[in-house]
């Protein structure tokens, strides 16, 4: 399979991963077949890569972060119990709520057994074919993502449930946000940025007394865009005085806004992300945090093309958890673009003199079909 940009899509492509809707069920399967309808639908849904069948690359597998089966519990709990806050306001004073630490702490709980059963987990993009409205599925992504550098770092399973929690929660505050404001594509004016930097201290007042939440995963939520040297809110604090759960969660929850698709702008590729977010070494992230999440991203993911300073051009078939950004990628094309009869493979952790220099610049099939 291969990892390829919609737009470069073609009539007669075979998807090799599925396509899920905001409820986490499968809209299309393995091996369909793309037409111009099919692939303008996928565009207007945002969606702006998919996995594609290729007979030169068809032992690549690319695992999942998580199951299927916590995929769809997960984004099912998220957005009911997300919506059912964002119908609070207009619902009639003294209806009582259902609490929700009960069910985020059993979502969790699925996502610390499949992260710690899978070794070496990595930051693997989970936003490639994903119909969604952008809280669901990113709370989702940066509770995953969060988790994993949170084994990483050593923390226990209690602490990894209320990193986990704090990070699946940690935008409820935008329930409380008018959709015309979160859903607006273009630029926000000064008062409707205001009122979007309130989210923060009210998800903190939506769950400080929620039963089965810590009291650390509501500070998380509203210590999220706090930065280090105090530029960010809604406090200002700094360094010491923001949390550390706080500060990996601030830290993913940039990553997975740069690399989803926005209303008002296409997602960035991991390695674009990883550089934005090392111009604020010191000053918005601490650089320990930063190391341990570069160590632990995939920043060329599994399937994407990418050019080499050579000229040829191939498909990254395998990450090198000790040194991700030096993937296994397997040539396709030599440079003079003509495809190869027999592609080989690169290990750039060894090959130290080849370098990536392009993503995504060629895309190149010996048949539209597939296989």
């Amino acid at each position: 399979m291969r990892l390829l940009p919609v737009q470069m899509c073609q009539t007669g492509m075979r998807l090799a991963k599925k396509i899920y809707s905001e409820e986490g069920l499968v809209l299309l399967a393995e091996d369909v077949e793309l037409n111009t309808k099919l692939i303008n639908r996928l565009y207007e849904c945002g969606i702006h890569y998919v996995y594609i069948q290729d007979p030169r690359t068809a032992d690549l597998k690319v695992p999942d972060l998580i199951s299927e089966e916590t995929r769809h519990r997960a984004l099912v709990e998220i957005r009911s119990n997300f919506r059912s806050l964002m119908d609070k306001p207009k619902r009639k004073t003294g209806v009582t709520y259902p609490y929700i630490g009960k069910s985020f702490r059993q979502i969790m709980s699925m996502v610390i057994d499949d992260l710690t059963d899978q070794k070496d987990a990595m930051v693997m993009l989970m936003n490639m074919g994903i119909v969604d409205d952008y809280l669901f599925s990113h709370s989702l992504n940066v509770s995953v993502y969060t988790t994993v550098l949170g084994i990483a770092n050593g923390y226990s399973r209690d602490e990894l449930m209320t990193l986990g929690l704090g990070a699946v929660l940690h935008d409820i505050g935008k329930t409380q946000i008018s959709s015309n404001i979160l859903k607006k594509s273009d630029s926000l004016t000064r008062e409707e940025y205001e009122e979007m930097k309130r989210h923060a201290e009210r998800g903190y007042y939506l769950l400080k007394d929620e039963p089965n939440i810590p009291l650390l995963a509501a500070h998380c939520a509203y210590q999220h865009h706090e930065r280090l040297d105090g530029s960010g809110y809604p406090r200002g604090i700094k360094g010491d005085e923001i949390h550390e759960y706080a500060k990996w969660i601030g830290l993913v929850d940039s990553y997975d806004a740069m690399t989803t698709t926005r209303i008002y702008r296409n997602p960035m590729l991991p390695h674009e992300a990883v550089e934005s977010l090392y111009t604020g070494t010191g000053t918005q992230y601490e650089q320990r945090m930063l190391q341990l999440f570069r160590d632990k991203v995939a920043i060329y993911p599994l399937g994407i093309t990418v050019k080499l300073q050579s000229g040829v051009s191939g498909v990254v078939v395998d990450i090198n958890s000790s040194c991700p950004h030096r993937p296994v990628v397997r040539v396709l094309t030599n440079e003079y673009g003509e495809d190869l009869k027999v592609p080989y493979e690169i290990d750039l952790s060894t090959q130290l003199t080849a370098m990536i220099i392009s993503v995504n610049e060629e895309s190149s099939f010996p048949e539209a079909s597939g296989s």
